[in-house]
């Protein structure tokens, strides 16, 4: 059973997401602030966080970052908060989606359901099991990059990015492509999801982010993997 925390302190809100999610066989927990989120991320070990960021505690941008701390579990946003700067920071602590409210169950449960795939193993062929440059190498079947000897924190998204394109190297992968690949169909026009998630990539695995040698930008159309 994926088990579900729901983090979110508005108790309508808390009981139609439980009952939605317990009808499509989730197991749900649910904190109504950040410390009890935390608490329940640690014993309960969830296989997605769904996260309001207006917590009466803390701001769940900061439940957020510790989380990542120590977990790469999905973590979807849910927030009325609408302003690009806010979604890029939230994103940028290590969210995986951000979903605005009022917003229909239906695509909150999709996006759920993407979340989850996107940790589930991929089966790759023998010859991409593992790819090395001269600055990181990149592991496809422990699903794991290091760098310099040490392993590389990446958040599922991050994973699912560079994935796609270590597997492709020297192949254009369109925008609309990546998109629909990491996020679904709904979100095919997105672009600034990409820009954030290659940034925090570049940051984590090129060694100078402004000037990538590895993870390439065609500008208007996508990206590409060069080794």
């Amino acid at each position: 059973m994926t088990r579900v925390l729901v983090v979110e302190d508005d108790p309508q809100l808390v009981r139609a997401l439980v009952i939605n999610m317990q009808a499509r066989q989730y197991g749900v927990d649910a904190a109504t602030d950040g410390a009890t989120a935390l608490r329940l991320a640690a014993s309960r070990r969830p296989d997605v966080v769904v996260l309001d960021l207006g917590l009466p505690d803390m701001d769940g941008v900061d439940v957020i970052r510790a989380l990542r701390g120590w977990t790469r579990v999905p973590i979807l946003v849910l927030s009325a908060r609408r302003a690009s700067d806010e979604k890029v920071e939230a994103l940028d602590a290590g969210a995986d989606d951000y979903i605005t409210k009022p917003f229909s169950m239906n695509e909150l449960l999709a996006r759920l359901r993407a979340a989850v795939r996107r940790t589930e193993a991929v089966p790759v062929a023998p010859e991409t099991v593992l790819v090395a440059t001269d600055d990181f190498t990149v592991d496809l079947v422990a699903k794991k990059a290091t760098r310099d000897g040490r392993d590389i924190r990446l958040t599922p998204t991050e994973w699912h990015l560079l994935e796609i394109l270590v597997s492709n190297p020297g192949r254009l992968i369109t925008q609309k492509q990546l998109l629909q690949e990491v996020w679904g169909v709904s979100q095919s026009t997105k672009t600034n999801y990409l820009r954030v998630y290659m940034a925090q990539l570049r940051r984590k695995l090129e060694a100078d982010p402004a000037h990538p040698r590895y993870l390439i930008t065609e500008a208007g159309m996508g990206y590409r993997f060069e080794n």
